[in-house]
């Protein structure tokens, strides 16, 4: 089905990469009608990689359903264009590096003192105040900034995470503050000012590990496939070598756990494992007992005995396993180079998943909108 939750709004996006994309694309697949500034040479996120029957990867997940109009903002006649799209804006967004957009003209002060309703989304690496604020930042450098790194790979590995979280993690974070400001606008008339970083962002997620460190002085460890504070909770391989991660909750589970999927009742009560906290102490003699319990076993044979005791667990997939995961939901996405079957949105709708709309080609928008826009004015 094609949501229509917010047709009739215009979002104007003058925007790159991943961050800004993913807060419109969310916007266009809820029915606003999204138009995307790009470069005459296109987006970068278009070349990225070519393995989507020569399409970028990142640009049909984040740019379907939107209008892809090019535009050289260096040139004057460019900026007028800019200038009357934004006069009719709902929603003006932007994630050029640090002071760009004020120096073309389009500051977000300026545009919201001449348009009150306007609500403008600034999205930046460390926001527009403190001594970094002038540093651009791409997802694996803010990764080792906020600290994700530290507490990410196993032993003395850091690693990154194994997608762009810091801009997903602003891309969210922005998209809930546009709704909230969409919805504080229909009842006092008044858009607003929203300034996302990718730090800041990140680092809200970071809360945990921050105030275990902060007020309980413990560092977090980089614990692989492990959980930091509990325990039995990570990857075991059974005698196939494939490994199955499954989580102990609590003390009811971790007695159910000992008798029903490793066949030892007396476990439960060993004073070595008795409580979270003792487990977690104990964790490689656990593990032991664990990897020896498992050994007989294949992965599916593990899985069954969870399953049976109503242990929470979760199969390690490859990508193969996901391409072909029973619990999939799929959409057919249209590109410049055909038809894409590809992992739906998360979101059902009265038990429908959304239709997010065609991948547009570079320009594929231009001419309509220089006929559309021409006659605005830059400030």
């Amino acid at each position: 089905m094609r949501c229509r939750d917010l047709e009739g709004l215009l979002v104007v996006s003058v925007e790159q990469a991943v961050a800004a994309p993913y807060l419109s694309s969310r916007l266009a697949e809820a029915g606003a009608r999204v138009i995307k500034i790009e470069r005459p040479e296109g987006d970068f996120a278009r070349g990225y990689d070519g393995l989507v029957m020569g399409e970028s990867a990142y640009f049909v997940w984040l740019n379907r359903g939107k209008e892809s109009v090019c535009l050289d903002l260096r040139d004057a006649g460019a900026r007028e264009v800019l200038a009357g799209m934004v006069a009719r804006a709902d929603v003006f967004i932007q994630n050029l590096a640090p002071g760009a957009i004020a120096r073309l003209g389009f500051d977000p002060a300026d545009l919201r003192a001449r348009d009150p309703r306007l609500i403008t989304v600034s999205i930046s690496g460390y926001g527009d105040a403190g001594p970094l604020k002038h540093l651009k930042a791409y997802d694996l450098l803010v990764q080792a900034e906020s600290g994700l790194s530290s507490i990410t790979g196993t032993g003395d590995d850091m690693a990154r995470v194994g997608i762009s979280v810091c801009d997903i993690a602003a891309g969210v974070t922005a998209h809930q503050a546009v709704l909230q400001a969409l919805y504080a606008r229909a009842q006092t008339g008044q858009g607003r000012r929203i300034d996302v970083s990718l730090f800041h962002a990140l680092s809200d997620w970071m809360n945990v590990p921050y105030l275990q460190f902060a007020y309980g002085g413990r560092e977090a460890a980089r614990s692989g496939l492990s959980h930091p504070t509990i325990a039995p909770y990570g990857a075991y391989a059974g005698g196939d070598g494939r490994p199955i991660l499954l989580a102990v909750q609590n003390d009811r589970e971790w007695r159910r756990f000992c008798t029903e999927v490793l066949g030892q009742p007396a476990l439960a009560d060993d004073p070595r494992f008795a409580g979270n906290a003792a487990r977690v102490a104990n964790r490689a003699a656990l593990g032991d007992l664990i990897a020896a319990a498992f050994a007989p076993l294949d992965r599916d044979a593990i899985a069954a005995r969870l399953e049976a005791a109503q242990i929470a667990y979760g199969r390690i997939s490859s990508m193969a396993d996901l391409a072909s995961h029973p619990q999939n939901r799929m959409v057919e996405v249209m590109t410049p180079a055909g038809p894409v079957r590809m992992l739906a949105p998360a979101i059902l709708i009265d038990g429908q998943p959304t239709d997010p709309g065609p991948v547009p080609a570079l320009g594929q928008h231009t001419a309509a909108a220089l006929a559309e826009f021409a006659g605005g004015q830059a400030g």
